[in-house]
């Protein structure tokens, strides 16, 4: 199965028009040489941070009956706070222990991506992804723990550069054994 971007067609000529409004209306001339493109290259860097590539789901058959835990760390997550507009940026780890089928690994971080390009807050994006593979998958149990740097923490208001917001996601096994719990913690902090 291949999914399609969350977002609508995107209008870039009529972005770079409401950029450039937005951009004088804040003082920032856009009829410089260096600025005249400005907001051409702002709509089109939303457009690139609100559009997820499109994916082909690949699972397999769990014909060795794996039954041990499985962890991918240290996926990269590029989001926007829907609040702010301004990035979060950080790292996911996803694991699950399998059931019936196993998951391509390339498609944990298409999966992470999908959900992280478009405004959104960090605690709905962890439960999305954690949703999406329990969904998919229906395997014993699944983790995700998000880390990140909000940028509209860090750039304004109380201006706490390197602050990390964590989230965590547990279902199935990964949730109600203490541990299997305390296994997927560990491997994630490995």
């Amino acid at each position: 199965m291949t999914l399609a971007p969350a977002l609508p067609d995107v209008g870039i000529d009529a972005a770079t028009e409401a950029a450039r409004a937005f951009l004088e209306a804040l003082g920032v001339p856009c009829d410089g040489p260096s600025t005249e493109r400005s907001p051409r290259r702002m709509a089109e860097a939303y457009a690139a941070m609100l559009t997820p590539r499109p994916f082909a789901m690949t699972t397999f058959p769990n014909e060795e009956q794996y039954d041990e835990l499985v962890v991918v760390r240290t996926i990269p997550v590029q989001s926007l706070c829907e609040h702010h507009l301004l990035p979060f940026i950080g790292v996911a780890h996803v694991g699950y222990l399998p059931a019936g089928r196993i998951l391509g690994l390339s498609k944990f971080a298409r999966v992470v991506e999908m959900f992280a390009r478009r405004p959104q807050v960090q605690e709905r994006l962890t439960r999305q992804v954690a949703d999406w593979i329990d969904a998919e998958l229906a395997p014993q149990g699944v983790g995700v723990v998000v880390e990140a740097e909000h940028l509209c923490m860090s750039m304004r208001g109380v201006r706490a550069g390197g602050a990390v917001t964590t989230t965590s996601a547990l279902s199935g096994v990964l949730r109600d054994s203490p541990a299997t719990r305390a296994e997927f913690f560990a491997a994630v902090r490995s």
